[in-house]
């Protein structure tokens, strides 16, 4: 058989085989809600959306006047743009990162500390 032929029939079979496959990992992420972050800025969202959120005084300060609200910050924690060279990622004990996301048709930033056991929501920038 010649080689082309043999090409041909190996890459049918392997669209074959990675659409299966692609259908197989969206259907088992849809029903576990399993993500899969390779990059570090999903990487980063997805640990700071796993622990419990507390608010500064600031941030109190607008969910109180309703000038923001939970929701945004979520929006923030899902959608967002982490800025890694405005964050401080190697303090201790808390690392510190700044979140930027459209919010309200309005560029804002989101200034985060992301401890062992919770997330604390610093400032917010318009």
């Amino acid at each position: 058989m010649p080689f082309l032929k043999r090409l041909g029939f190996y890459l049918i079979g392997l669209s074959f085989g990675l659409v299966i496959l692609a259908f197989f990992f969206k259907k088992k992420s849809e029903k576990t809600g399993a993500e899969f972050c390779y990059l570090p800025n999903c990487r980063v969202l997805k640990d700071l959306r796993s622990k419990p959120l507390s608010y500064s005084e600031d941030i109190s300060l607008l969910l109180r006047d309703r000038k923001l609200d939970s929701t945004d910050i979520a929006l923030f924690l899902r959608a967002g743009d982490v800025n890694f060279k405005r964050s401080d990622t190697r303090s201790e004990p808390c690392t510190t990162f700044v979140i930027n996301a459209t919010l309200h048709d309005r560029d804002a930033v989101l200034t985060v500390r992301n401890c062992e056991n919770e997330v604390v929501v610093e400032t917010m920038q318009w």
